[in-house]
Protein backbone atom coordinates (compact mmCIF):
# COMPACT_ATOMS: atom_id res chain seq x y z
CA UNK A 1 0.00 0.00 0.00
CA UNK A 2 2.82 2.38 -0.88
CA UNK A 3 2.63 5.60 -2.82
CA UNK A 4 1.50 5.38 -6.43
CA UNK A 5 2.49 7.31 -9.51
CA UNK A 6 0.76 10.69 -9.25
CA UNK A 7 0.05 10.54 -12.98
CA UNK A 8 -2.24 7.56 -12.41
CA UNK A 9 -5.20 9.92 -12.73
CA UNK A 10 -7.75 7.29 -13.74
CA UNK A 11 -7.33 5.36 -10.48
CA UNK A 12 -7.21 8.58 -8.50
CA UNK A 13 -10.52 9.80 -9.94
CA UNK A 14 -12.20 6.39 -9.86
CA UNK A 15 -11.47 5.05 -6.40
CA UNK A 16 -8.97 7.24 -4.64
CA UNK A 17 -5.52 6.16 -3.52
CA UNK A 18 -4.04 5.34 -0.12
CA UNK A 19 -0.56 6.69 0.57
CA UNK A 20 1.71 5.32 3.27
CA UNK A 21 3.18 8.45 4.84
CA UNK A 22 6.34 7.57 6.72
CA UNK A 23 9.00 10.02 5.57
CA UNK A 24 9.17 13.72 4.67
CA UNK A 25 9.60 12.97 0.97
CA UNK A 26 6.08 11.56 0.81
CA UNK A 27 4.58 14.96 1.66
CA UNK A 28 5.42 16.34 -1.77
CA UNK A 29 4.05 13.24 -3.47
CA UNK A 30 0.77 13.58 -1.59
CA UNK A 31 0.51 17.27 -2.43
CA UNK A 32 1.07 16.66 -6.14
CA UNK A 33 -1.54 13.89 -6.13
CA UNK A 34 -4.06 16.25 -4.49
CA UNK A 35 -3.32 18.96 -7.06
CA UNK A 36 -3.80 16.44 -9.87
CA UNK A 37 -7.17 15.35 -8.52
CA UNK A 38 -8.23 18.98 -7.97
CA UNK A 39 -7.73 19.64 -11.68
CA UNK A 40 -9.63 16.52 -12.69
CA UNK A 41 -12.54 17.41 -10.39
CA UNK A 42 -12.74 20.96 -11.73
CA UNK A 43 -11.73 22.89 -8.60
CA UNK A 44 -10.58 26.43 -9.31
CA UNK A 45 -7.13 27.72 -8.34
CA UNK A 46 -8.30 29.01 -4.96
CA UNK A 47 -9.98 25.80 -3.84
CA UNK A 48 -7.27 23.69 -5.47
CA UNK A 49 -4.70 25.65 -3.48
CA UNK A 50 -6.67 25.04 -0.30
CA UNK A 51 -6.72 21.32 -1.06
CA UNK A 52 -2.94 21.29 -1.59
CA UNK A 53 -2.43 22.95 1.81
CA UNK A 54 -4.74 20.48 3.57
CA UNK A 55 -3.07 17.49 1.90
CA UNK A 56 0.42 18.72 2.76
CA UNK A 57 -0.48 19.54 6.37
CA UNK A 58 -2.19 16.19 6.94
CA UNK A 59 0.81 14.38 5.49
CA UNK A 60 3.24 16.49 7.55
CA UNK A 61 1.31 15.71 10.72
CA UNK A 62 1.54 12.00 9.95
CA UNK A 63 5.32 12.26 9.45
CA UNK A 64 5.84 14.27 12.66
CA UNK A 65 3.41 12.64 15.05
CA UNK A 66 2.10 9.32 13.74
CA UNK A 67 2.86 5.64 13.63
CA UNK A 68 1.65 3.67 10.60
CA UNK A 69 0.29 6.83 8.99
CA UNK A 70 -1.98 6.39 5.96
CA UNK A 71 -3.69 9.07 3.87
CA UNK A 72 -6.54 8.53 1.40
CA UNK A 73 -7.25 11.04 -1.36
CA UNK A 74 -10.48 10.49 -3.27
CA UNK A 75 -13.34 12.29 -5.05
CA UNK A 76 -16.37 13.52 -3.12
CA UNK A 77 -19.70 14.10 -4.82
CA UNK A 78 -23.02 15.61 -3.78
CA UNK A 79 -25.49 15.60 -6.63
CA UNK A 80 -23.81 17.45 -9.48
CA UNK A 81 -21.20 19.10 -7.28
CA UNK A 82 -17.73 17.54 -7.10
CA UNK A 83 -15.08 18.00 -4.43
CA UNK A 84 -12.23 16.09 -2.85
CA UNK A 85 -12.06 14.15 0.41
CA UNK A 86 -8.95 13.27 2.41
CA UNK A 87 -8.88 10.76 5.26
CA UNK A 88 -5.79 10.42 7.46
CA UNK A 89 -5.45 7.42 9.76
CA UNK A 90 -2.69 6.72 12.27
CA UNK A 91 -1.84 4.65 15.32
CA UNK A 92 0.19 7.38 16.98
CA UNK A 93 0.02 8.91 20.46
CA UNK A 94 -3.36 10.54 19.86
CA UNK A 95 -4.65 13.73 21.46
CA UNK A 96 -6.35 14.42 24.79
CA UNK A 97 -8.13 17.52 23.49
CA UNK A 98 -8.83 17.78 19.78
CA UNK A 99 -10.29 21.29 20.08
CA UNK A 100 -7.12 22.67 21.70
CA UNK A 101 -4.98 20.87 19.14
CA UNK A 102 -6.67 22.73 16.28
CA UNK A 103 -5.65 26.13 17.68
CA UNK A 104 -2.59 27.77 16.16
CA UNK A 105 0.40 27.58 18.46
CA UNK A 106 -0.44 24.16 19.92
CA UNK A 107 2.37 21.72 19.18
CA UNK A 108 3.68 18.43 20.53
CA UNK A 109 6.68 18.20 18.18
CA UNK A 110 8.47 21.49 18.71
CA UNK A 111 7.00 23.01 15.53
CA UNK A 112 4.97 26.20 15.11
CA UNK A 113 1.80 24.22 15.75
CA UNK A 114 -0.19 25.53 12.77
CA UNK A 115 -0.99 22.18 11.10
CA UNK A 116 -4.48 21.36 12.39
CA UNK A 117 -5.40 25.02 12.51
CA UNK A 118 -4.54 25.42 8.82
CA UNK A 119 -6.44 22.25 7.97
CA UNK A 120 -9.54 23.58 9.72
CA UNK A 121 -9.36 26.97 8.00
CA UNK A 122 -8.79 25.62 4.50
CA UNK A 123 -11.28 22.74 4.64
CA UNK A 124 -14.94 23.06 3.73
CA UNK A 125 -15.69 20.36 6.32
CA UNK A 126 -13.56 18.66 8.95
CA UNK A 127 -14.06 15.89 11.49
CA UNK A 128 -11.45 14.46 13.88
CA UNK A 129 -11.50 11.63 16.40
CA UNK A 130 -8.54 10.85 18.61
CA UNK A 131 -7.81 8.69 21.63
CA UNK A 132 -4.61 8.98 23.68
CA UNK A 133 -2.46 5.97 22.97
CA UNK A 134 -4.69 4.74 20.13
CA UNK A 135 -4.20 7.29 17.37
CA UNK A 136 -6.20 9.75 15.30
CA UNK A 137 -8.56 9.66 12.33
CA UNK A 138 -9.13 12.90 10.41
CA UNK A 139 -11.59 13.43 7.55
CA UNK A 140 -11.54 16.66 5.54
CA UNK A 141 -13.41 17.79 2.43
CA UNK A 142 -12.78 20.63 0.01
CA UNK A 143 -15.70 21.81 -2.14
CA UNK A 144 -15.84 24.54 -4.81
CA UNK A 145 -18.42 26.52 -2.83
CA UNK A 146 -20.33 26.03 0.41
CA UNK A 147 -20.04 22.48 1.72
CA UNK A 148 -23.15 20.31 1.31
CA UNK A 149 -24.83 18.70 4.28
CA UNK A 150 -22.59 16.00 5.77
CA UNK A 151 -23.32 12.56 4.35
CA UNK A 152 -25.06 10.00 6.53
CA UNK A 153 -23.41 7.09 4.66
CA UNK A 154 -19.71 6.56 3.99
CA UNK A 155 -17.48 3.65 3.12
CA UNK A 156 -13.76 2.94 2.91
CA UNK A 157 -11.86 0.26 1.02
CA UNK A 158 -8.19 -0.67 1.30
CA UNK A 159 -6.25 -3.22 -0.76
CA UNK A 160 -4.25 -5.92 0.96
CA UNK A 161 -0.54 -5.32 1.47
CA UNK A 162 1.39 -5.52 -1.78
CA UNK A 163 -1.66 -5.02 -4.04
CA UNK A 164 -2.76 -1.91 -5.94
CA UNK A 165 -6.25 -3.21 -6.82
CA UNK A 166 -8.87 -3.72 -4.12
CA UNK A 167 -11.30 -6.60 -4.52
CA UNK A 168 -13.80 -5.13 -2.05
CA UNK A 169 -16.36 -2.48 -2.90
CA UNK A 170 -19.34 -0.52 -1.63
CA UNK A 171 -22.09 1.65 -3.07
CA UNK A 172 -25.10 3.68 -2.02
CA UNK A 173 -28.21 4.69 -3.92
CA UNK A 174 -31.73 6.03 -3.56
CA UNK A 175 -34.14 4.35 -5.97
CA UNK A 176 -37.76 5.50 -5.87
CA UNK A 177 -37.34 6.51 -2.25
CA UNK A 178 -35.48 3.35 -1.22
CA UNK A 179 -32.20 4.17 0.56
CA UNK A 180 -29.98 1.18 -0.07
CA UNK A 181 -26.33 0.31 0.49
CA UNK A 182 -24.12 -2.48 -0.84
CA UNK A 183 -20.90 -4.07 0.41
CA UNK A 184 -19.22 -6.69 -1.78
CA UNK A 185 -16.05 -8.78 -1.73
CA UNK A 186 -14.80 -10.27 -5.00
CA UNK A 187 -13.46 -13.77 -4.51
CA UNK A 188 -9.74 -13.82 -3.82
CA UNK A 189 -7.78 -10.62 -4.30
CA UNK A 190 -5.99 -8.66 -7.00
CA UNK A 191 -7.30 -7.46 -10.40
CA UNK A 192 -9.83 -10.27 -11.00
CA UNK A 193 -11.40 -9.77 -7.58
CA UNK A 194 -11.57 -6.04 -8.32
CA UNK A 195 -13.35 -6.77 -11.63
CA UNK A 196 -15.98 -8.79 -9.76
CA UNK A 197 -16.48 -6.07 -7.14
CA UNK A 198 -16.80 -3.33 -9.75
CA UNK A 199 -19.30 -5.42 -11.71
CA UNK A 200 -21.37 -5.86 -8.53
CA UNK A 201 -21.30 -2.11 -7.84
CA UNK A 202 -22.31 -1.35 -11.44
CA UNK A 203 -25.15 -3.88 -11.33
CA UNK A 204 -26.34 -2.46 -7.99
CA UNK A 205 -26.74 1.00 -9.50
CA UNK A 206 -28.69 -0.45 -12.45
CA UNK A 207 -30.88 -2.75 -10.36
CA UNK A 208 -34.64 -2.14 -10.22
CA UNK A 209 -36.08 -0.27 -7.24
CA UNK A 210 -36.86 -3.41 -5.28
CA UNK A 211 -36.27 -4.88 -1.80
CA UNK A 212 -32.76 -6.11 -0.91
CA UNK A 213 -33.40 -9.78 -1.77
CA UNK A 214 -34.57 -8.87 -5.27
CA UNK A 215 -31.58 -6.56 -5.74
CA UNK A 216 -29.27 -9.38 -4.69
CA UNK A 217 -30.94 -11.70 -7.21
CA UNK A 218 -30.29 -9.06 -9.88
CA UNK A 219 -26.61 -8.93 -8.90
CA UNK A 220 -26.41 -12.73 -9.03
CA UNK A 221 -27.50 -12.74 -12.66
CA UNK A 222 -25.51 -9.67 -13.65
CA UNK A 223 -22.04 -10.76 -12.47
CA UNK A 224 -22.05 -14.40 -13.57
CA UNK A 225 -19.27 -13.57 -16.08
CA UNK A 226 -16.90 -12.77 -13.18
CA UNK A 227 -15.36 -15.01 -10.53
CA UNK A 228 -18.21 -13.97 -8.21
CA UNK A 229 -18.43 -12.17 -4.90
CA UNK A 230 -19.83 -12.18 -1.41
CA UNK A 231 -22.36 -9.35 -1.18
CA UNK A 232 -25.01 -7.88 1.09
CA UNK A 233 -27.66 -5.22 0.48
CA UNK A 234 -29.32 -3.23 3.25
CA UNK A 235 -32.30 -0.91 2.94
CA UNK A 236 -32.72 1.84 5.54
CA UNK A 237 -36.33 2.74 6.32
CA UNK A 238 -36.24 5.24 9.21
CA UNK A 239 -39.94 6.08 8.79
CA UNK A 240 -40.85 2.48 9.60
CA UNK A 241 -37.99 2.11 12.10
CA UNK A 242 -36.73 -0.88 10.11
CA UNK A 243 -33.64 -2.09 8.31
CA UNK A 244 -34.13 -4.74 5.61
CA UNK A 245 -31.13 -6.94 4.86
CA UNK A 246 -30.15 -9.73 2.49
CA UNK A 247 -26.67 -11.20 2.05
CA UNK A 248 -24.79 -14.07 0.46
CA UNK A 249 -21.33 -14.96 1.73
CA UNK A 250 -19.00 -13.47 4.31
CA UNK A 251 -20.24 -9.89 4.60
CA UNK A 252 -20.78 -8.91 8.24
CA UNK A 253 -23.58 -6.55 9.20
CA UNK A 254 -24.25 -5.00 12.59
CA UNK A 255 -26.92 -2.59 13.84
CA UNK A 256 -25.88 -0.49 16.84
CA UNK A 257 -28.18 1.62 19.01
CA UNK A 258 -28.01 2.62 22.65
CA UNK A 259 -25.98 -0.19 24.23
CA UNK A 260 -27.36 -2.83 21.88
CA UNK A 261 -25.42 -4.54 19.10
CA UNK A 262 -27.28 -6.89 16.79
CA UNK A 263 -25.61 -9.01 14.14
CA UNK A 264 -27.34 -9.40 10.75
CA UNK A 265 -27.79 -12.72 8.94
CA UNK A 266 -26.17 -13.50 5.58
CA UNK A 267 -26.80 -16.85 3.87
CA UNK A 268 -24.08 -19.13 2.46
CA UNK A 269 -23.32 -18.68 -1.22
CA UNK A 270 -21.43 -16.79 -3.91
CA UNK A 271 -23.18 -14.04 -5.84
CA UNK A 272 -22.78 -14.84 -9.53
CA UNK A 273 -22.14 -18.58 -9.09
CA UNK A 274 -23.46 -20.49 -6.10
CA UNK A 275 -26.48 -19.60 -4.07
CA UNK A 276 -29.21 -21.08 -2.01
CA UNK A 277 -32.52 -19.30 -1.59
CA UNK A 278 -31.89 -15.64 -0.91
CA UNK A 279 -33.58 -14.62 2.32
CA UNK A 280 -34.38 -11.14 3.53
CA UNK A 281 -34.61 -10.20 7.20
CA UNK A 282 -36.08 -7.17 8.98
CA UNK A 283 -34.40 -5.61 12.02
CA UNK A 284 -35.38 -2.74 14.34
CA UNK A 285 -33.66 0.47 13.25
CA UNK A 286 -34.59 3.37 15.55
CA UNK A 287 -33.70 6.99 14.83
CA UNK A 288 -30.44 6.91 16.79
CA UNK A 289 -29.20 3.66 15.23
CA UNK A 290 -26.43 3.15 12.74
CA UNK A 291 -25.38 0.30 10.52
CA UNK A 292 -21.86 -1.09 10.11
CA UNK A 293 -21.14 -3.51 7.25
CA UNK A 294 -17.72 -4.92 6.42
CA UNK A 295 -15.97 -7.60 4.40
CA UNK A 296 -14.11 -10.52 5.95
CA UNK A 297 -10.90 -8.54 5.62
CA UNK A 298 -12.12 -6.83 8.81
CA UNK A 299 -12.43 -8.86 11.99
CA UNK A 300 -15.39 -8.69 14.36
CA UNK A 301 -13.10 -7.89 17.29
CA UNK A 302 -14.15 -4.26 17.67
CA UNK A 303 -16.50 -2.84 20.26
CA UNK A 304 -18.02 0.62 20.18
CA UNK A 305 -17.63 0.83 23.95
CA UNK A 306 -13.84 0.90 23.45
CA UNK A 307 -14.15 4.26 21.67
CA UNK A 308 -15.78 6.91 23.89
CA UNK A 309 -17.54 9.53 21.81
CA UNK A 310 -17.03 7.78 18.47
CA UNK A 311 -20.71 7.11 17.84
CA UNK A 312 -21.42 10.84 17.33
CA UNK A 313 -18.62 11.31 14.80
CA UNK A 314 -19.11 11.22 11.03
CA UNK A 315 -19.53 7.91 9.17
CA UNK A 316 -16.14 8.52 7.52
CA UNK A 317 -14.36 8.76 10.86
CA UNK A 318 -16.21 5.78 12.34
CA UNK A 319 -15.33 3.69 9.27
CA UNK A 320 -11.71 4.86 9.38
CA UNK A 321 -11.36 3.93 13.05
CA UNK A 322 -12.76 0.43 12.52
CA UNK A 323 -10.63 -0.07 9.42
CA UNK A 324 -7.48 0.98 11.28
CA UNK A 325 -8.01 -1.27 14.29
CA UNK A 326 -9.84 -4.30 12.85
CA UNK A 327 -8.64 -4.73 9.25
CA UNK A 328 -6.10 -7.45 8.47
CA UNK A 329 -3.12 -6.91 6.16
CA UNK A 330 -3.43 -10.24 4.36
CA UNK A 331 -6.77 -9.41 2.71
CA UNK A 332 -8.63 -6.56 1.07
CA UNK A 333 -10.85 -4.65 3.49
CA UNK A 334 -14.05 -2.61 3.32
CA UNK A 335 -16.11 -0.86 5.99
CA UNK A 336 -19.39 1.00 5.42
CA UNK A 337 -21.25 3.04 8.04
CA UNK A 338 -24.81 4.37 7.60
CA UNK A 339 -26.96 6.35 10.02
CA UNK A 340 -30.72 5.97 10.35
CA UNK A 341 -31.41 9.68 9.93
CA UNK A 342 -31.89 10.51 6.21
Amino acid sequence: MGAVDVNDDDRLVDEGVWFQVDDPGTVGTVRRAAESLARRMGLDDVRGGALAIVAAELASNLVKHADNGLLLIRPARAGRVAGVELIAVDSGPGMDDVVSSTRDGHSTAGSLGIGLGAIGRQSSWLDVYSLPGRGTVTAAQIWPAEAPEPADVAGLTRPMSGEQSCGDGFATRTAEGRRQVLVCDGLGHGPLAAVAARAAVHAFHLAPAAPPAAVLEHLHRAISHTRGAAAAVAELDPAAGLLRYAGLGNIAGTVLYDDDRRGLVSMPGIVGHQRRTVREFDYPFPADAFLVMHSDGVTDRWRLADYPGLRVRSPQVIAGTILRDAAVRRDDACVLVARATP
